[in-house]
């Protein structure tokens, strides 16, 4: 069956990635949208609606399925609670919407709903690694807490209307396209150091272990699991799901250093230092998935070859004079 879908955020490097994603798998078709306006609550909402309306018409018209992808947000560990608070009450917002939508065309059981939360957030301080679906969430950040109320925002809508949800807990996303103005992407900024004066800057332990997936694999995995929720919709109804979105080969900070020298040629330009938002990061963020482990028996991108595709997306920008 085909299935339209809608990629909010689709700017982004995970957003991007699962656009193009889209574009070239059967039996998908990617909804034409404009960015949503964020500084005015008021036309977000109108947007969002008009949006959903066109998706869920466009689907019903063709006896198709619809997915609305939240890729979206601009949230990471530093970012201020007011800041935090905004940002979920408009995903709040936007579910909302598409759940009048649903409502209103009767479409809520052909659809479905992913969220991207953080694998890393809400296992913070989790212990007993490799964290799985099963094991407790312990974020250590408000960030990481941010992310369990999306999450508990996300069943709570999905509770009234009827729409099945996934909440995808995505590892350390990398790859070609990251903003570099972000304070996020450890692999992104160890690339550009490598082509600037200015050294990348790591405030935790070299031992820290964490959990790479390059952003076209996560792109990939994101529709396969979206897939898989609309079929086990069509069969059992209204469903939940959490799922981990890793590649299952966490690496420490010293083995990333390691592939930067090696594909640099050069020693890492970089700098260690002293944060006192490294409290705020786990040491061991190993992570794995127990859910629809078949969907995780693929073939990834290595990590030298996404580290190598990210290097050189680097220096093409910087050619660019971007």
């Amino acid at each position: 069956m085909t299935t339209y879908a809608w990629v909010i955020g689709a700017r982004g490097l995970l957003g991007s990635a699962t656009s193009a994603a889209i574009a070239r798998r059967t039996g998908w078709v990617l909804l034409p949208a404009d960015p949503l306006p964020w500084s005015d609550d008021t036309a977000l909402v109108e947007a969002v609606s008009a949006t959903a309306d066109r998706l869920l018409r466009a689907a019903a018209t063709d006896s198709a399925n619809w997915a609305v992808l939240w890729l979206a947000g601009n949230a990471v560990t530093s970012t201020p609670p007011a800041a935090i608070e905004r940002e979920l009450h408009q995903l709040r917002l936007v579910l909302d919407a598409v759940g009048h939508a649903a409502g209103s065309l009767g479409t809520a059981g052909s659809g479905a709903v992913f969220y991207a939360s953080s694998a890393g957030g809400v296992y913070g301080g989790s212990v007993h690694p490799p964290f799985d679906e099963q094991s407790t969430p312990v974020p250590i950040s408000g960030y990481g807490r941010f992310k369990l109320d999306a999450e508990a925002s996300l069943v709570a809508f999905s509770r009234s209307s009827g729409v099945s949800v996934l909440a995808g807990r995505i590892a350390n996303l990398y790859g070609p396209g990251q903003k570099l103005g972000k304070m996020q992407g450890l692999i992104s900024h160890l690339a550009k150091a490598q082509f600037s004066p200015k050294p990348a800057s790591i405030f935790v332990p070299l031992e820290t272990m964490r959990d790479y997936i390059f952003v076209r694999d996560c792109a990939e995995l994101v529709l396969d699991c979206v897939a898989r929720l609309l079929t086990v919709t069509a069969a059992e109804g209204r469903t939940e799901v959490v799922k981990n979105l890793a590649s299952g080969q966490a690496v420490t900070i010293s083995n990333l250093l390691g592939h930067i020298r090696t594909l640099a040629k050069s020693q890492p330009n970089v700098m260690l230092g002293y944060s006192a938002e490294a409290s705020m990061q786990g040491l061991d963020l190993r992570i794995t998935s127990t859910v629809w482990p078949d969907l995780d028996r693929r073939q990834l991108t290595s990590l030298p070859a996404g580290i190598k595709a990210t290097m050189d997306d680097v220096l093409t920008h910087i050619q660019s004079g971007g």
